[in-house]
């Protein structure tokens, strides 16, 4: 009797094993088909790193088309500076990326989110997506 139970038991470990195996496979077909979220047309991907440095940006004027993505990085050559997007809600530090999907056409600002010194204020760009 003991016998059968451990029978029982191991083909329902199989039949468990090949279900949640089935459960992993994905289908290679579903690699060629846009993403539902991506715009029709595309849109190009722009990588900019902004410099700064005591007290200015290197790319103050970005300009991106909608449906464009902006790969946006910070690099503090100079003192230590942050920089934020509050439309888009971006706030980077040193050496960190943002990956920003520009939907809507618009002039967004952005500046310096570390007070930084005197030139503090100065610290300020905008992205125009057109």
């Amino acid at each position: 009797m003991k016998q059968n139970y451990t029978k029982l038991y191991m083909v329902l470990a199989l039949l468990t094993l090949f279900a949640l195996s089935a459960c992993g496979k994905s289908n290679n077909n579903e690699s060629n088909t846009p993403s539902p979220s991506a715009p029709e047309g595309g849109g190009a991907t722009k990588e900019i790193t902004e410099n700064a440095v005591n007290w200015s940006f290197s790319e103050p004027e970005i300009k991106a088309n909608v449906g464009d993505t902006l790969k946006l990085t910070l690099n503090n050559q100079t003192g230590v500076h942050g920089l934020q997007i509050e439309d888009l809600g971006v706030n980077l530090k040193n050496g960190e990326t943002a990956t920003i999907k520009l939907d809507k056409a618009g002039t967004y600002e952005f500046h310096c989110s570390i007070q930084c010194g005197q030139g503090h204020d100065n610290m300020v760009g905008q992205i125009i997506v057109e």
